[in-house]
């Protein structure tokens, strides 16, 4: 008897493919690859190598558009993480990926595994994680479903960065109802590494052993990527059997067995068993290096018996790592790795037919050519167009007459709230190396073995993307890059997560291919490459779509870490000075959404050459004492958040404006700094950056005056208390 009747592995054809999520002619066109129909084993690796999650095959096309080198660039998209030069020898490792289907079926479980798996992504490369950020989209919280998700997914991700031992720095969160039934978990993770010390993922060296190390495989995660490569339904709770489990401790064991492995000579390549398990890991090093390998599934470590090879190879346990050795030093890898208290098996080889085929007792029960898998999945050029009758005029709204009211009202949404039921949650002291803590524009963490620092920041205003897709794509990026500079950084590269609906539909396709020109465009003109990413399709329930969400991690460098710029006013008799275009219109914005409930006009203009000056301006900024980015609620919440740390008020006066509502609530790409001195306003006209004294820091109170007539007055203490109160009272 047979390997494949002893598993009474069901017959394959048509049917069978597109239960695995695979097409008709996708399935047609693995026969011609192999001249033969697949076997069970071999449709199951073809289907997950395939999934949208794993190949990229919507948006491959269109990703090539992004910029992805720069003098700086090591190692750019095609490695498990981007990497750049950040002082001499010295680099910077990271990636952001997303975790949004396993989130909202296993909240904890899942926003837990996306934590531990973009840590294997850094570490895998040779680098030591020292900061890890998230971005997360919830539905409104005004009803008991997204409380408990959002409750799981904070949860989850405490638990994996606080064990592990990783401070995480930043981040952002944002409520839309289009995100109650698709929330949005995207992890971030940064390391350190020498530059003669990265690492990559390529299996070569014919006779070379093939190990497998860290914890045992079991059932969780059969078919994850599958899952995360397809819209839900009613029934998606039916599978949590696709959400794997994870364990911080034992991943803190592999970091450091694998560091310690690395530091010898007898490493050939590393890969994480991420999505698609031992089928991804096996043959994308295979693929790489043009290579191809024998495993031999009876040898690798489970931790419940009966397993079966399907199983194994499409398992996407956690914290497991697969190795390819120099011959004749599997001993000694055995031996770190074992010190390490984590299994440690040879289960194969490294040969040069090209292929990875597969053992069971010493039956070949799969044979499939690597390269076809990893580098020539199918590419689509899908169709999109702009969506018909997609209505963004503005309704007739009036300006409310009490403003004060409206601003205690926004400052109470969610979106603009203090995070601070999140980020009390994590550690983000860990490692002693954080400058600037979460609440600001974006995190500062020191660069170890340097006096240099980083700055992480992540953003996207989904409904700018929604509005306006190609406006939305380059405003995500300018946002990112102007928060970087906000805390006096240069942005040095990006990594980006595309979370998108499902690009089968052409109007879901045109956001996405919008989104990435707008990202490429602006990435071209702020010079900051594009390094790493993920693209993060089919985010729809029951036919519903997310909004379009692009989220951008900006990696911006400080020549000196302890010289960063605050986001709250320092001190009394201050100037405060707002830079750039002030918002003259409500459409697009937080305040039109929340208050008036409606997302309509046209996102704010863009300016990259705007941008790139300030940028300039903030590089070398030491006579800025304070600065902050205008987003969410317009010029009005972003002085009131200057204010709150040391309840420093500020009397402002501004050219009055058409609609007074636009003046305030509205959104336009500005910064708003705290100076003294003449220095700053010579620093302004010599950059040619359009600017305007709006008045001194004093008092309790946030005061604004439009000409003559004060438009807002604010006791600061009465609205801090909303402000950093109002998302624990809806959690609790």
């Amino acid at each position: 008897m047979s390997v494949y009747d002893t598993f009474n592995y069901p017959a394959v054809n048509p049917e069978t493919a597109c239960s695995m999520g695979l097409s008709v002619s996708e399935f047609r066109l693995a026969e011609k690859i192999l001249g033969r129909t697949p076997n069970y084993v071999e449709l199951g690796c073809i289907s997950a190598m395939w999934s949208e999650h794993c190949s990229y095959k919507s948006s491959k096309l269109h990703l090539r558009k992004l910029p992805t080198k720069g003098e700086n660039v090591v190692f750019g998209p095609g490695e498990n993480a981007g990497v750049i030069l950040a002082d001499g020898d010295i680099c910077l490792c990271f990636k952001i990926e997303s975790h949004n289907h396993p989130s909202f079926i296993e909240p904890f479980h899942g926003a837990a595994t996306g934590v531990g798996g973009i840590l294997r992504d850094v570490f895998t490369m040779g680098a030591r994680p020292i900061a890890a950020m998230n971005s997360l989209r919830f539905g409104e919280l005004n009803n008991a479903k997204t409380v408990s998700i959002m409750r799981g997914v904070v949860s989850g991700i405490a638990h994996y960065g606080n064990c592990f031992g990783v401070p995480t720095v930043g981040g952002e969160a944002v409520f839309h109802e289009s995100y109650a039934k698709n929330p949005l978990v995207n992890a971030f993770a940064l390391g350190v590494v020498r530059e003669k010390s990265i690492f990559t993922a390529a299996a070569s060296g014919a006779g070379n052993p093939v190990i497998y190390i860290g914890s045992k495989t079991g059932r969780d995660g059969i078919h994850g990527a599958t899952m995360a490569s397809g819209e839900f339904g009613k029934s998606s709770i039916e599978k949590r059997p696709n959400t794997q489990i994870g364990d911080p401790f034992k991943e803190k064991l592999l970091l450091e067995a694998c560091l310690e492995l690395m530091q010898t000579d007898a490493l050939v390549g590393i890969q994480d068993m991420g999505a698609a398990g031992l089928t991804s890991s096996a043959f994308e090093m295979a693929g790489r290096a043009g290579s191809g390998v024998v495993l031999e599934l009876d040898k690798v470590p489970v931790r419940e018996s009966g397993l079966t090879p399907y199983e194994i190879m499409l398992s996407e346990s956690q914290e497991r790592m697969l190795l390819v050795a120099k011959k004749g030093r599997e001993a000694e890898v055995q031996a770190i790795v074992q010190k390490w208290d984590l299994d440690a098996s040879i289960i194969g080889r490294v040969t040069d037919d090209g292929l990875v085929r597969l053992l069971w007792h010493g039956e070949e029960t799969a044979s499939v050519p690597a390269a076809p898998l990893s580098d020539a999945a199918p590419v689509y050029d899908r169709p999109y167009k702009k969506p018909e009758g997609f209505d963004t005029a503005l309704p007739d709204i009036a300006v409310p007459k009490d403003l004060n009211s409206v601003f205690y009202r926004l400052i109470a949404s969610p979106t603009i709230a203090s995070k601070r039921w999140i980020y009390e949650q994590y550690d983000h002291m860990v490692l002693a190396a954080t400058a600037v803590l979460p609440g600001g524009d974006a995190a500062v963490v020191k660069i170890p073995g340097s006096k240099k620092g980083v700055a992480l920041s992540s953003d996207c205003i989904g409904r700018y993307c929604y509005l306006s897709p190609r406006k939305g794509g380059a405003l995500a990026v300018a946002e990112s890059a102007r928060n970087a500079a906000a805390v006096g950084a240069r942005p040095a590269a990006l990594t980006n997560c595309l979370n998108y609906g499902n690009p089968e539909k052409p109007e879901i396709m045109y956001q996405l291919v919008e989104g990435i020109e707008g990202i490429a465009e602006a990435a071209i003109a702020l010079n900051v490459p594009v390094v790493s990413g993920n693209v993060s399709l089919y985010n729809e329930t029951e036919g519903e779509a997310i909004f379009p969400t692009p989220v951008i991690s900006m990696v911006g460098l400080l020549n000196d870490a302890e010289k960063h710029i605050t986001s709250y006013f320092k001190r009394e008799g201050s100037t405060v000075i707002a830079i750039g275009d002030f918002p003259n219109r409500i459409d697009a914005s937080h305040y039109l959404e929340f208050i008036h409930r409606t997302v309509k006009g046209e996102a704010p203009e863009v300016k990259l050459n705007f941008h790139k000056t300030l940028i300039d301006f903030m590089a070398d900024a030491e006579d800025v004492l304070s600065a902050h980015d205008l987003s969410d609620g317009g010029l009005a919440v972003a002085l009131f958040e200057m204010t709150i740390k040391n309840r420093i008020g500020l009397s402002a006066e501004l050219i009055p404006s058409a609609r007074a509502d636009a003046l305030l609530f509205g959104e336009s790409p500005m910064m708003i700094i705290e100076a003294e001195g003449e220095n700053t306003i010579a620093r302004l006209e010599k950059f040619g950056l359009p600017y305007k004294i709006i008045g001194k820091t004093g008092g309790d109170t946030l005061t604004i005056k439009a000409g003559r007539e004060i438009i807002l007055n604010i006791e600061i203490e009465k609205a801090a208390v909303i402000y950093e109160k109002i998302i624990t009272e809806l959690m609790s």
